[in-house]
């Protein structure tokens, strides 16, 4: 469906970015969204070049969305290239119509005051639940929850990330009102979040999940990339390798999920990484298996130096 397009329109009113869907939408287009928090890759290209084989027009949104970040997390070090992204995308065969970039997604233009917002005791009765939307007093209190698939893996170490993400993401359907929506699964867990809350609160949009993008090394493709060190970057490869290694043992035929598990891990610590979680699930549910009798996917996070890595792997045997 790609088409010709003409230079790339940046809206960064909302209001705007709905009047330019329903506009579009009237004279009988599709659009696909591609939500993205910037500093692009050929990761989200081929978000984007996906996107292009289902609508008619595309928007691309950049957003580094505060409610995913507790205020400990590296929210002010997140990589940025505005002027960069737009660049890349108009370098892409068949282009992009629109890139949404607002400023602040929870500023609704009132005055707020501390009496708005949790005081610091009760926010310790929260456990740390606090993002930065939170820390900043903004007055947001709304959140979207998808319960139980946030509960493990990213979500045990990033208590506050996934309520963030669908949250987000329910603003921006809202404002775009896209038919399509993509979504790369190195965010394996995000991208079932999505889908269930999709079905959960009758959103009409497809959500599609796009394979993982791997540079020549089989590293995955991430925006954080950029900050690992040479050596850091090398020593990530256990990452990848250890996942390539696990899958060709489970489809010859190991199938012991501790096992398996296991071997990810020792290699990725033999490397000098520390782990986050290395959990083998169930591709639907995200429920933890002991043996490999239905599709499962191997989902790791690692530390290596300041960067936290995630990739997987699905097994379909």
């Amino acid at each position: 469906m790609a088409m010709k397009r003409e230079e790339i329109k940046i809206i960064t009113d909302k209001e705007e970015m709905r009047k330019w869907s329903r506009s579009m939408r009237a004279q009988g287009n599709t659009i696909g969204l591609v939500p993205t928090m910037g500093y692009l890759h050929q990761g989200h290209i081929s978000l984007i070049k996906e996107a292009q084989n289902h609508t008619q027009l595309i928007v691309v949104s950049i957003y580094v969305n505060p409610s995913q970040f507790s205020p400990s997390e590296d929210l002010a070090t997140y990589p940025s290239d505005f002027h960069g992204d737009i660049q890349k995308l108009n370098s892409i065969s068949g282009g992009v119509d629109v890139v949404f970039h607002p400023q602040n997604l929870y500023d609704y233009g009132e005055s707020i005051t501390t009496s708005n917002c949790s005081s610091s005791e009760e926010k310790e009765e929260e456990k740390g639940l606090v993002s930065c939307v939170e820390e900043r007093k903004l007055g947001h209190e709304t959140w979207v929850r998808v319960e139980r698939l946030e509960k493990g893996m990213c979500g045990k170490s990033r208590p506050v990330f996934f309520r963030g993400v669908a949250t987000v993401v329910t603003k921006l359907f809202n404002i775009v009102e896209p038919d399509v929506a993509v979504f790369g699964k190195k965010d394996y867990q995000q991208w079932r979040i999505i889908r269930r809350m999709v079905r959960d609160l009758d959103f009409s949009i497809e959500v599609i999940g796009c394979e993982i993008m791997r540079d020549a090394d089989g590293l995955a493709m991430s925006s954080r990339n950029v900050h690992l060190s040479p050596n850091e970057r090398e020593k990530a490869l256990s990452i990848s390798r250890s996942l390539s290694r696990a899958k060709f043992a489970a489809q010859n035929g190991q199938i012991s999920c501790r096992e398996l598990r296991n071997s990810v891990t020792q290699a990725i610590l033999e490397a000098g990484g520390k782990i986050d979680y290395a959990e083998i699930v169930d591709q639907d549910s995200l429920e933890p298996m002991d043996e490999i009798k239905s599709p499962v996917v191997i989902c790791v996070a690692a530390w290596f130096g300041k960067v936290r890595l995630i990739d997987n792997i699905e097994i379909n045997l």
